[in-house]
């Protein structure tokens, strides 16, 4: 069965009910909650919310008290992982105004994640207002320093039924949590367990795709490298099990003696706007990126030899980590000595830079909240 979603365009016209929060956290309370927020365990006072229906479209637009929602118990999401969210950060810069960085990108992965799994497109400009509008209420929220407020839209399926069919209702909202900075004293370099009896993706399924059961897939392998005593896992291809594709939740890059970068072929794997970026930024200083397979023998042998200089993963909640070793059943092997490498900082801290406003911007990323 199938679902036509119609009236999908002139939503891009929703207007957002502002409801301030009766029971907003006290300044006091706030300012403690704010001295070590950590990542994803502190948020903030409202959250952003839109619901689809066939006979109304997108509607409801509004920004609202954070609070628990009604799902039934028969609702889609539950049953048939109907599901898809993305994450970006608000930047205060020294001005003291506040920096979205690329949000049009995440509203274009957003809308093609809705299409793979057979949900409601949302408009992007909704995405982009829902975020603007909820980053300006809970303004106060955004620690100092290189702290940043993390936003996490997220979309489920909320029709109440038990069939296999796409859903005809669904919830779009949008939450924030403050959030220190993700290395206490720099970043440090992180072991990386290889896994070979698990994989996160094939061709045709949905690995390209920000859905909660890529992520659910990869916890068990995730399991496997703490038990190893490694930091995070990295995945091989689903066919071959050769080609080293990304980590649970990053993506990868390699930087050789040449100065040329590699880094994983799209496909299978998550389009990631960090990666993205990097590949901009590295071709700006006339860097060459390749994106191709490239193996786990070649990882290793090219460690051994010198001609592998550094390693690096990369996301949105960690910008870029240094890789310094990798371990897996087949041995294990060190990159640049464990250490962290020029390249990786040096593209980091170009990375920040523009996002906290410190730095031109160059390929018009930032978008101005305040």
């Amino acid at each position: 069965m199938g679902v036509s979603f119609d009236k999908i365009d002139g939503a891009a016209l929703l207007k957002f009910d502002i409801q301030p929060a009766a029971n907003a956290v006290s300044e006091a309370d706030r300012a403690a909650k704010l001295k070590d927020p950590g990542f994803g365990r502190v948020f903030t006072d409202h959250m952003a919310i839109v619901r689809y229906n066939q006979t109304d479209g997108w509607h409801g637009a509004r920004i609202e008290s954070r609070a628990n929602f009604p799902l039934d118990p028969a609702a889609a999401v539950l049953h048939y992982a109907q599901e898809i969210f993305e994450g970006l950060k608000a930047y205060v810069r020294e001005d003291g105004g506040v920096n979205l960085f690329r949000p049009d990108a995440n509203a274009r992965r957003f809308r093609n994640s809705a299409d793979r799994m057979a949900m409601a497109p949302l408009p992007e400009p909704v995405f982009i207002d829902a975020i603007e509008q909820l980053v300006r209420i809970d303004r106060a929220w955004i620690p100092s320093g290189e702290g940043s407020l993390y936003l996490r839209p997220f979309m489920v399926a909320s029709e109440i039924f038990l069939g296999v069919k796409p859903s005809a209702e669904y919830i779009f909202a949008v939450i924030a949590s403050p959030v220190g900075s993700y290395f206490k004293g720099g970043p440090a370099p992180v072991s990386i367990w290889v896994s070979e009896n698990y994989t996160r993706a094939a061709i045709g399924g949905t690995g390209a795709v920000k859905c909660g059961g890529n992520y659910a897939a990869s916890l068990r392998a995730q399991a496997e490298a703490i038990s190893h005593g490694c930091d995070q896992v990295v995945f091989l291809d689903a066919v071959e099990r050769r080609y080293i594709e990304e980590l649970g939740g990053m993506n990868i890059f390699f930087v050789f003696e040449d100065g040329s970068l590699l880094t994983p072929p799209l496909g299978t794997i998550l389009p990631g706007i960090t990666r993205d970026s990097i590949i901009a930024l590295a071709k700006d200083k006339g860097t060459q990126v390749r994106e191709e397979p490239y193996t786990l023998d070649q990882w290793r042998a090219d460690a051994a030899s010198g001609k592998l200089k550094e390693a690096f993963a990369c996301g949105t909640a960690a910008v870029i980590s240094p890789i310094g070793q990798v371990r897996s059943a087949s041995g294990d092997f060190t990159i640049n000595g464990g250490a962290a490498g020029p390249v990786a900082m040096g593209l980091r801290k170009q990375l920040v830079d523009i996002q906290y406003g410190r730095a031109p911007d160059q390929h018009n990323w930032i978008r101005k909240v305040l």
